[in-house]
């Protein structure tokens, strides 16, 4: 199978790249910039447009039996307008669908979000049966982009991952593992809400079982490990993983909220007090299995980010 994958330079697109071309799939992998890449000498190598601007995105999509569309903007939070989230997110992925269908491509995997669903928080556990209610605008681009997906007829398969975590990991997943790392006490010990997390490693193999699988066509899937997992479990675990005493005080979350607040993190409050619980159950019926646990998974990402014993710091993927 041909398959072009965009923003294939990325967290996620790197690993999935040399996880298809070790399958034995023919991969295009599409960069914004032709710099060196660190791909198998089988991939080729094209110019990504810039999504900011209207795609023809033909010339990409030529000669491809799938796509995997990972390019986007991520979650980044404030100061990129409403409009640009849109235009990036949405209108170059309808772009994409209008060029994938025109071009025959027989399947397009979207990578979505589970925020186009829902916000950084929910009361109750999440399954793709709920009416999506996302409350940014990046979620607002991601659950536009979906509708744009399913609109052009190219058959489709749309993921919604939670919080994906691994080696190379950015964002809030590598400011806690920094706040681990300190040889501190932390006052995370009372912090039992949970929250669905993602292995990069089974995100790859959804990916790959809705390149593979015909259960998959036309589907919108909710992706998360099987169980959700208090922050101060993934402390704990970031901990031990280097021998470190997990080291928790149980501070009151409200006390908590009150400390971040008086140092600008409000934000922080609620995506560490908060609970969001995506249950993965219609992708593991449709037959995709988890590769690996929390536990292992957590232990590979921290240990991919410790120095080589060789005393030189290990590079992080970009």
């Amino acid at each position: 199978m041909k398959v072009l994958v965009t923003g294939a330079s990325g967290f996620i697109g790197r690993p999935l790249i040399a996880a298809l071309a070790g399958a034995g799939y023919t991969v295009r992998a599409a960069v914004r910039a032709r710099r060196v890449q660190r791909f198998p000498t089988s991939v080729e190598v094209a110019m990504q447009p810039d999504l900011a601007r209207p795609v023809f995105w033909s010339p990409l999509v030529s000669g491809m039996d799938a796509v995997v569309h990972l390019a986007g903007i991520a979650h980044v939070g404030s100061g990129i307008a409403e409009g640009t989230y849109d235009r990036v997110n949405h209108m170059a992925t309808a772009e994409l669908a209008r060029a994938a269908a025109a071009s025959g491509v027989r399947r397009l995997v979207f990578m979505s979000s589970i925020r186009a669903q829902t916000g950084a928080t929910a009361d109750a556990p999440l399954t793709e049966a709920d009416e999506p209610c996302p409350t940014d605008a990046y979620g607002r681009s991601k659950l536009a982009a979906e509708a744009a997906v399913r609109a052009f007829g190219v058959p489709y398969t749309i993921l919604r991952p939670t919080l994906v975590y691994g080696p190379g990991v950015k964002g809030n997943v590598a400011n806690l593992m920094r706040l681990a790392a300190l040889p501190l006490p932390l006052p995370f010990g009372a912090l039992s809400n949970r929250r669905s997390l993602l292995a990069l490693d089974n995100l790859i193999a959804a990916v790959r079982f809705a390149l593979e699988d015909a259960n998959a066509v036309n589907q919108t899937f909710i992706v998360a490990d099987p169980q959700a997992i208090s922050v101060a479990e993934v402390v704990s675990l970031l901990r031990s993983t280097t021998g470190r005493k997990c080291w928790l005080i149980p501070m009151p979350s409200s006390l908590l909220c009150t400390i971040l607040g008086l140092v600008g993190q409000r934000g922080m409050c609620e995506r560490l007090t908060g609970r969001l619980i995506a249950e993965p159950r219609k992708l593991a019926a449709a037959g995709w299995q988890p590769v690996i646990d929390t536990e292992s998974a957590i232990g590979r990402m921290v240990q991919a980010a410790s120095p080589r014993k060789s005393g030189t710091a290990s590079r992080s993927t970009p």
